[in-house]
């Protein structure tokens, strides 16, 4: 392929990554981001907030997880005089690093192929 390509322009494999399940993405990166904002900060509105989403939506890609799983990744504590707030369970907390793990994975796959492609 390299013989395809223009010289001197910096071509580069690039991807994403994510698991299916059979009616809806499970994880991604942006699933992934989501439960890293709610396990620094307590509270799924506060996560939606960092990441300029909808509390709603927020929400909802919660509870398409926890709905794809035998243990839900986040649990949730209603309001009262503390208020409420939202944690990740220890299935979550390894959703976490295993994804990541995978997704660091994924990126040195296409920095060899990338290498290769001008080796």
């Amino acid at each position: 392929m390299k013989e395809l390509l223009l010289a001197g322009v910096p071509f580069r494999f690039d991807g994403r990554l994510w698991l299916q399940g059979p009616d809806d993405r499970f994880m991604g990166i942006g699933r992934l981001e989501l439960l890293e904002h709610i396990a620094a900060l307590g509270s799924i509105s506060q996560a939606a907030r960092a990441m300029n989403m909808s509390y709603k939506r927020a929400w909802d890609l919660v509870a398409s997880m926890n709905a794809q799983v035998r243990t839900p990744l986040v649990q949730t504590q209603t309001g009262g005089k503390r208020g409420g707030g939202a944690s990740l369970t220890p299935a979550g907390e390894q959703a976490v690093a295993d994804f990541r793990a995978m997704h660091a994975r994924f990126a040195a796959f296409l920095a060899d192929e990338t290498a290769r492609l001008y080796s």
